[in-house]
């Protein structure tokens, strides 16, 4: 499938151009959305804060996400891989960089929210500003060891994009990895948003829902976990590959999922969106 126009194995012509078609609505709609969430950032003085800087950073992940799934989605629509094995790695490492700073910002806001509610006390710049640097730094290093030989990146039963390579010759990596990448800011977040909302109980705070953010993470990028700890334990193959790319299509939708839910669920952050868009109505109101 990477070097001939030839269908891949399992799938169907309008099959192929069905995912490509998905693929390419995902991709335009968290491009979309995420790029009014940093420009709102970018423009509004009232929206440059410490807080909303751990949902800038997300929303710069979600956009390499969703530049990924673009780039998957022109390749599926060719029906090849036009970028050669380089391209391949290159692919294959933006888009686990990009998820992985996804998944740990997402921990990061849940932090931040109860650290603000519970402590009441702001989130100081510094705090913020090492918090987003240690995100990028450690899911660089994490993308980077596949290309040094811990791991491997390889196309995806599609053959349109690639992914990690998920077989049961890097056991030990994909377990590493989750642990640190997945089960661990999964467990910052329920456990963040479960003491806030203790907090909030006895306060008689304003209620702020404390389970979507767990559940997001869980429901977006727990069938990536399924689909490694399936592949860690049995034969891969086992699974038809259509089925095994359902977690990639899945996966592609958190970035309009995290920008409905951090950035239009936040009343300032919709606000500076909206100054975005209307900018002459935002200044005579």
């Amino acid at each position: 499938m990477a070097d001939s126009r030839s269908l891949p194995t399992g799938f169907g012509e309008l099959e192929v151009l069905a995912v490509g078609m998905v693929l390419l609505v995902e991709a335009l709609a968290g491009l979309s959305l995420n790029s009014l969430t940093i420009l709102s950032f970018c423009k509004n003085p009232e929206l440059r804060t410490p807080s909303h800087l751990l949902v800038l950073s997300l929303a710069l992940a979600d956009s390499g996400i969703s530049l990924n799934a673009l780039v998957a989605a022109t390749s599926s629509l060719l029906r090849r891989w036009p970028y050669g094995s380089g391209g391949c790695q290159a692919h294959g490492f933006q888009g686990f960089a990009a998820a992985l700073a996804s998944i740990c910002n997402s921990a990061a806001i849940a932090w931040g929210s109860y650290h603000h509610y519970c402590t009441h006390s702001r989130l100081a710049w510094d705090t913020a500003v090492s918090l987003v640097l240690f995100v990028w730094l450690s899911s660089a290093f994490w993308a980077a060891l596949p290309l040094l030989g811990w791991g491997h990146y390889d196309y995806e039963p599609l053959g349109t994009c690639c992914t990690l390579d998920y077989s049961r010759n890097f056991t030990s990596f994909l377990f590493t990895m989750a642990f640190f990448n997945f089960l661990l800011p999964l467990f910052i977040t329920l456990t963040s948003y479960r003491l806030m909302e203790q907090k909030l109980g006895k306060t008689g705070h304003p209620q702020v829902n404390t389970t979507l953010p767990a559940r997001m993470l869980l429901l977006g990028w727990g069938p990536y976990a399924l689909l490694y700890l399936y592949a860690a334990i049995t034969d891969v193959t086992l699974i038809s590959p259509k089925l095994q790319m359902v977690p990639a299509l899945i996966a592609k939708m958190m970035p309009t999922i995290n920008a409905v839910n951090y950035a239009l669920g936040s009343g300032m952050v919709h606000r500076g969106i909206w100054q975005c868009l209307l900018p002459k109505r935002s200044e005579q109101d």
